[in-house]
């Protein structure tokens, strides 16, 4: 006689799909509300996932439901319309109104929201046709790993003026934000907007770091076409955009040779300055690629300075930093992330 099989072994979100199988439909609806769009994409394929489960593993994840729900002591929901509630009960409809204009805390952000739900295909197919303004507001508004994938999309004519126009964007006012909801209802076939209103106050998007993020992103021949022509457009801009995408700690990820040449291509005085920026695992990985007779003296050199000005140890890490762009150029290192592209 066979041994019976042993339970499976559940991640967090099939666990989560096992507890979501066993609720009723209205309750399930209910909790999917409460998510947002990626988590109820990786919830529903779940789900799918568990449905043969046994018995025997229902009671493993309730038991482990039950054990994290008593470690809980925080209270993590939504407390608007409980407050709210308790608010209108007690003071009436008007002062819980005015009290609650005071108290409540405003939204870090007004997103488009039925752009979570669409995939980049769709919303550069929407882009097609539109202005390159209306792709930059839109574009920043998006996780800036699914931006990059909707710039890559469009022509690429104009892929270099939206990425400008990101880095430029400043405050958007709400009459747009609400403009641009309506524009995405009309063309998704979702009525005359999404709901929620027009926040009171500017949108703050994009800027020079935002269109970094979502130049990163995208592909290496991608930034290789797009940076060379930003440049010509506007200088100031595309130092603004390359400064953001590459920071002093991306060059812990060149490897030991790298790094070493780059060191070797450094003067000790700025490097003692710009390592006093930086936790002790950094310093040990950069001080690593140096004899230890070199590194011990790096050290002492740091240790003698004392405490030193910020903007000092950020203009040594920029100068190092250029250091590695110049050696990169060359094609002494590889600053890039293995991304690119093969024929």
């Amino acid at each position: 006689m066979s041994e019976a099989a042993a339970p499976r072994t559940f991640t967090g979100v099939e666990r989560a799909a096992v507890l979501m199988m066993l609720f009723g439909e209205e309750e399930a609806a209910a909790i999917l509300q409460k998510l947002d769009p990626e988590e109820v994409r990786k919830l529903g394929s779940a789900m799918f996932a568990v449905a043969d489960v046994s018995e025997e593993e229902v009671e493993l994840v309730l038991d482990d439901f039950v054990g994290k729900a008593r470690e809980r002591t925080g209270i993590t929901f939504n407390p608007g319309p409980k407050v709210e509630a308790v608010m209108t009960r007690a003071l009436g409809r008007d002062k819980a109104e005015s009290v609650l204009a005071q108290i409540t805390p405003a939204e870090a952000v007004c997103e488009i929201d039925l752009l979570d739900w669409l995939d980049a295909k769709e919303i550069a197919a929407m882009l097609d046709k539109e202005h390159p303004q209306i792709c930059a507001i839109m574009i920043a508004n998006l996780d800036p790993a699914v931006g990059s994938q909707v710039l890559e999309l469009l022509p690429e004519i104009v892929q270099p003026d939206i990425l400008h126009r990101i880095a430029r964007l400043g405050p958007i006012t709400p009459d747009a934000v609400e403009t641009l909801r309506t524009l995405i209802a009309t063309r998704t076939g979702g009525g005359s907007g999404t709901g929620g209103g027009a926040s009171s106050t500017a949108l703050q998007l994009g800027g020079a770091r935002e269109a970094a993020k979502i130049l990163q992103g995208a592909r290496k021949s991608t930034e290789q076409r797009v940076m060379p022509k930003l440049l010509k457009m506007d200088r100031d801009i595309a130092r603004q955009i390359e400064e953001a995408m590459f920071v002093f700690d991306n060059l812990l990820e060149l490897d030991d040779k790298g790094l070493g040449t780059l060191i070797r291509n450094i003067d000790g005085d700025t490097l003692a300055r710009a390592l006093k920026g930086v936790d002790e695992a950094a310093r040990n990985r950069m001080l690593g690629c140096m004899s230890a007779r070199a590194a011990a003296g790096i050290r002492d050199d740091m240790e003698a300075r004392g405490p030193m000005k910020l903007s000092e140890v950020l203009e040594a890490q920029k100068a190092i930093i250029q250091i590695a762009r110049n050696l990169a150029k060359d094609g002494t290192i590889n600053l890039g992330a293995g991304d690119d592209d093969y024929v």
